[in-house]
């Protein structure tokens, strides 16, 4: 009995010393699930989300060594009624509007500051949107109906075998693709945990085999679409989004900080939802797309890819919000109004016609409920009516 007792303690021994061996050697994995796991928690959101290079594999975006874009400050404003309540109801933690490339109001929240570096979420999609227009102008790509297969033959064979570059911009490529971030086992959050774990997204999305419509028919939101549209633009050029979009877009824009990227482990960037820049950067992005795609001089991004890109192209249901190419267009909006727009509250809002460019960043775990989307694209009208 004593040599059995003493057997099984050799086993349990092993059996610890094999685990914290494992342990340490996925210690970086495990800590980036754990972190994943509590990003969206009440009590660490608002940090999780100015500090994602803790949770995830991350890539530079330097700024460059160019001169800053001043956004100098013009005259101050009151703001609306109820947006202090709006604010606090939406868990605004930064707001930033300009008029005529002048800031007319910033301010930050729930203990953020200028200097913070926030994740973009699906803001994002619409920096990618604005790179494929100026590779598609510089030949790199042929035409928006060529089949995403002809840049991205790991594809083939999956939900995507037949799908066009223009399907996918357009989110109607009818793939199956559950978003539900409240869902833990929703592909949306099942993606998250093969970035924390440093898998590849090229593979997850190889990986998808359900189509629900025909490619061109229906639209429907499914984010591992702008995952697609980079693989199509890594293959065409030979080249990472993030080396393209430094040198094409960030450092001739003027950044005052570096941003980065969310990356999987292979080092691709998360192009769906993984950029990060302070709000005042995010701005100088908008300000840009507000002018046509020029800026000092340059036109960084074909202006008439931008008029194309914000139409309302995809085949969204009638009387809800248009689609184009991963940009928003509101329901009843004017000529020149669109927006990027990510979850948790995070907008660039656009009003071309009155000058006007309004960014926030948030952390509004209601996001998702009846009628908030609408409520914050009719404040942002407010503001800009208001100027």
């Amino acid at each position: 009995m004593k040599a059995l007792f003493k057997w099984v303690l050799r086993i349990l021994l092993m059996l610890v010393l094999a685990a914290v061996a494992v342990g340490l050697w996925k210690r970086e994995e495990i800590q980036r699930l754990m972190a994943v796991n509590s990003l969206f928690s009440q009590d660490k959101i608002v940090h999780n989300f100015s500090h994602m290079d803790e949770a995830f594999l991350t890539v530079d975006l330097p700024r460059g060594d160019g001169p800053t874009w001043d956004l100098p400050y013009g005259p101050g404003f009151d703001l609306p009624d109820g947006t202090d309540q709006w604010i606090e109801d939406r868990a605004v933690t930064s707001l930033l509007v300009l008029q005529n490339g002048q800031i007319r109001f910033e301010e930050y929240y729930l203990g953020t500051t200028p200097e913070d570096r926030r994740i973009s979420w699906s803001v994002a999609k619409s920096y990618l949107s604005a790179l494929f227009g100026i590779l598609l102008a510089e030949g790199a790509i042929g035409s928006l109906d060529d089949p995403v297969l002809k840049y991205a033959p790991k594809l083939a064979g999956t939900a995507y075998d037949g799908a066009t570059i223009r399907n996918v911009l357009n989110m109607a490529s009818g793939v199956t693709f559950n978003e539900d971030y409240f869902d833990p086992n929703s592909d949306i959050n099942r993606m998250g945990r093969v970035v924390a774990l440093g898998g590849e997204l090229d593979d997850f999305a190889a990986s998808l085999q359900g189509t629900f419509a025909p490619p061109g028919e229906t639209w429907q939101y499914v984010s591992i679409d702008t995952h697609v549209i980079g693989m199509v633009i890594r293959g065409a050029t030979g080249r990472s989004v993030t080396e393209l979009l430094t040198e094409k877009i960030i450092q001739p824009l003027g950044l005052e900080h570096d941003g980065y990227y969310v990356t999987d482990g292979a080092g691709v960037a998360f192009v769906l939802g993984g950029l990060n820049f302070t709000t005042r950067d995010f701005a100088r992005f908008g300000q840009m797309i507000l002018q046509n795609g020029e800026h000092d001089g340059q036109q960084l991004v074909p202006a008439d890819w931008i008029a194309e890109s914000v139409l309302p192209s995809a085949p969204t249901e009638a009387g809800e919000i248009g689609y184009g190419y991963q940009w928003w267009i509101p329901v009843g909006a004017h000529e020149g109004e669109f927006l990027a727009r990510g979850v948790y509250g995070q907008y660039i809002y656009f009003d071309q016609p009155r000058g006007v460019l309004i960014v926030t960043t948030g952390a509004d775990r209601k996001f998702r409920d009846d009628g908030v989307n609408e409520e914050n694209i009719e404040m942002f009208r407010s503001i800009a009516q208001s100027l």
